[in-house]
């Protein structure tokens, strides 16, 4: 039979239970006195690079621009998605100027988290790394898998003893399946899946997710979720908590509508550091509404009194940064390696250490 009970469980935990976790959510200081360092190793800055290529190609020709003609039509860069610029890279045979355009900002990008994570390795807490695992949005198209691709190329050529390679789970799902290794085993006998949170500046996102067989949760899988774009509506906090909540109700519906034995245990990944009591000291100005960071407001005691219990259990809900919890969903993959990373690619720069059991 389910347990009923609670094991204790701290929110922003370092000693997880399965692991360690040595550092997260660093925030390096651009040398050149330009905000975060990281920043130059988000979305933002990828197609920044974009732009200035296609302004330096522009000026030089005269006015010719080789994507605007791979689109047929002037459009920003910001306006250009991901998968135009795929496509720019499958047809290098029949355009290759507007292909090398594309690879030239691929370059630009890769240098410069090349050296970005070169900083992270000379901190105390990330020394020894042995692999680093690239997740994010950017990960979805070629171009972010080719510059992540290219990243590893330039620290092995420059003695630099580590490994990257992208996060094995979809962008999408690698937070919401982290979110079971947050939990105590314990709590998570007799069930076979639970629910998790991914809430971002722009997204928020709930998810059903099952467990799997295997102990080490490695086969954990995304069943259902539902993604809710807020910045679309602009909505205040508690509205968001709110909006939250609804969702997540409707994965306990999933759940039950699919057969599946639900854990009292929702896992939350949000930005920012998170202290032992369940608050969001710092980091989360981008989310929704603002003043996540009160010290009169609690996430998780906020979405107890919204979804008061979970098939007539109280849940217990614990909430940590999100590249943490998206870098556990890596971790069943880097069993052998001591010391391991994660840095994911979104408004700024996501980071975790960890180490393994020695």
């Amino acid at each position: 039979m389910p347990s009923t009970s609670k094991p204790a469980a701290r929110h922003g935990a370092t000693a997880l239970p399965r692991l360690r976790l040595d550092a997260y959510n660093a925030e390096l200081q651009d040398p050149e006195g330009h905000g975060f360092l990281g920043d130059r190793a988000s979305n933002r800055a990828f197609m920044e690079m974009l732009d200035d290529w296609r302004t330096r190609v522009t000026r030089g020709s005269g006015g010719e621009d080789p994507i605007e003609e791979a689109l047929g039509e002037d459009r920003p860069t910001r306006a250009i998605d991901r998968a135009e610029l795929d496509a720019m890279l499958d047809s290098a045979a029949e355009d290759p100027e507007a292909a090398g355009l594309v690879h030239s900002a691929i370059e630009d990008f890769a240098q410069d988290m090349a050296a970005v994570v070169r900083r992270f390795l000379r901190l105390p807490e990330w020394r020894d790394t042995q692999r680093i695992a690239v997740g994010g949005g950017f990960l979805e198209a070629k171009v972010g898998l080719m510059a992540i691709g290219r990243v590893g190329v330039l620290l092995r050529a420059g003695g630099e003893q580590v490994r990257v390679a992208p996060v094995l789970h979809h962008p999408d799902d690698a937070a919401l399946c982290g979110a079971p290794h947050l939990a105590p085993p314990a709590l998570l006998e007799g069930f076979d899946a639970c629910l998790a949170v991914d809430i971002g500046g722009t997204n928020m996102r709930a998810g059903l997710v099952a467990l799997g067989e295997a102990a080490d949760l490695s086969g954990a899988e995304v069943l259902d979720s539902e993604r809710w774009k807020h910045a679309e509506e602009a909505p205040d906090r508690d509205e968001a908590v709110a909006r939250l909540a609804t969702l997540l109700d409707h994965m306990v519906q999933q759940a039950g509508a699919m057969g599946r034995r639900l854990a009292p245990f929702i896992g939350i990944g949000c930005p920012g550091v998170i202290t032992g009591d369940g608050r969001i000291a710092r980091g989360g100005q981008n989310l929704p509404g603002g003043n996540w960071e009160d010290e009169d407001f609690h996430l998780p005691e906020a979405l107890l009194a919204a979804l008061p219990s979970i098939n007539g259990l109280p849940p217990a809900i614990i909430l940590h940064n999100d590249a943490v919890v998206q870098g556990l969903s890596q971790s069943p993959a880097m069993r052998d390696v001591r010391h391991w990373g994660v840095l994911t690619i979104g408004t700024g720069l996501g980071n975790a250490r960890f180490s393994n059991p020695g």
